[in-house]
């Protein structure tokens, strides 16, 4: 789960990192009583920064600074309700539903600071790069170096030499080392206690006067510790999610979606990828990514089914199902029971194995709807490639 810049700063600053002061605005009306808020407070201007689940809103327009009142009021005009694209939203864009409107500040270095889950070594890794205000993926693809790394042992935690050391290695001095200790323990504190699968601040800034701010804030969240954690759930904006997506949550179904035109449905995430290779090999493209886990019922494959079909884009659909939890023959059910209910009119493939396969066969079979059913995963991919027109 993602939550926007706002909310993530507020997080930030219960664990006692320092960031700029603002306010989430819904209208134009609270953005302009923001800005003059700020402004009588003694702010020298005021960022006019759009709230959306994606990077890259500067340069997508999507970031302005105003100097006076009226520079905000017409900044904030402009960017609510206006359809962002980014490098990250793909060529649909986002439109812009919140504003948070928030100080300038005199800006003397832009830094990064990261924290990632580590697979490999299963430990928290805290990064920090000098390379502020840039995509991380380009700065490691450009210059590995120019991140520094410390894996965190979890049974002793995140420690002040930690802090330190990363705080040295960006080059900082005097006060602005124990100003960065402070921060970079309250977000591995945050990282830790909300679950969080990622934690970025890009920039983490230096001043002019010697502090330290998080500028921008990103937090991604397990969504499997969210049980934990009703307030986060709570944060949870499900405007800036696929309605596809948000639909399939609500049966317990995994999907994600893609650009392809082949809808597939599977049960098991690896399969489910190996599906989704098998029919780029082909010479296909996937619509999307569902597993429909172990132990789906008929009821839950209908519901599969609707996600599927409500793909536009989707000319062909193929079923990869090896029944062990989930039997063959109940996945057959689901199906013929979906297909009459959807009156499926898409060429269907079936690629089927596992428990009670051959029950499942001949539900299909006596269902008498134009079903096509694969040996192989091999020639299920080139029968729905074909189906799909080529």
């Amino acid at each position: 789960m993602k939550i926007h810049e706002y909310q993530a700063k507020t997080i930030l600053a219960k664990y006692g990192v320092a960031v700029p002061r603002g306010e989430m605005a819904l209208t134009r009306a609270e953005a302009e009583k923001a800005a003059h808020r700020l402004f009588e407070e003694g702010a020298k201007g005021v960022v006019v920064k759009a709230q959306i689940h994606a990077g890259g809103r500067g340069k997508g327009g999507g970031v302005k600074v105003a100097k006076t009142l009226e520079e905000a009021k017409h900044w904030a005009d402009k960017i609510l309700g206006m359809r962002l694209v980014t490098h990250q939203t793909g060529p649909e864009g986002k439109i812009v539903q919140r504003l948070l409107i928030e100080e300038t500040l005199p800006i003397e270095r832009e830094l990064y600071l990261g924290i990632v889950v580590d697979r490999a070594t299963a430990r928290p890794v805290f990064m920090a790069s000098a390379a502020g205000g840039m995509e991380i993926e380009e700065v490691a693809a450009k210059d590995p170096k120019a991140i520094i790394k410390e894996a965190i042992d979890p049974t002793i935690g995140f420690q002040a030499f930690h802090a330190r050391k990363l705080a040295f290695g960006l080059g900082l001095k005097g006060t602005q080392v124990n100003e960065a200790v402070k921060l970079m323990t309250g977000l591995y504190r945050a990282f830790v206690d909300t679950d969080a699968s990622l934690c970025e601040i890009n920039p983490f800034i230096t001043t002019t006067d010697g502090r330290v701010f998080a500028l921008d804030a990103k937090f991604g969240f397990d969504d499997n510790a969210l049980f934990r954690h009703k307030d986060l759930k709570e944060l949870r904006d499900i405007s800036e999610e696929d309605p596809l997506e948000v639909e399939a949550s609500k049966y317990n179904l995994n999907y994600i979606k893609l650009d392809g035109n082949i809808a597939c449905l599977v049960n098991g995430a690896g399969l489910a990828m190996a599906t989704m290779d098998i029919i780029k090999y082909a010479g296909g493209a996937p619509a999307n990514f569902l597993d429909v886990g172990g132990g789906a019922n008929a009821e839950q494959i209908g519901h599969a089914f609707e996600i599927l079909l409500s793909d536009k884009n989707v000319k062909a659909i193929l079923i990869n199902i090896f029944g062990g939890i989930l039997r063959v023959d109940t996945l057959a059910d689901g199906v013929v029971q979906a297909a009459k209910a959807t009156n499926l009119k898409l060429p269907l493939v079936l690629r089927l194995e596992g428990t009670n396969v051959e029950q499942g066969r001949e539900i299909l079979k006596k269902s008498g709807l134009n079903f096509q059913v694969a040996e192989t995963m091999k020639d299920a991919a080139e029968k729905v490639v074909a189906a799909a027109g080529g």
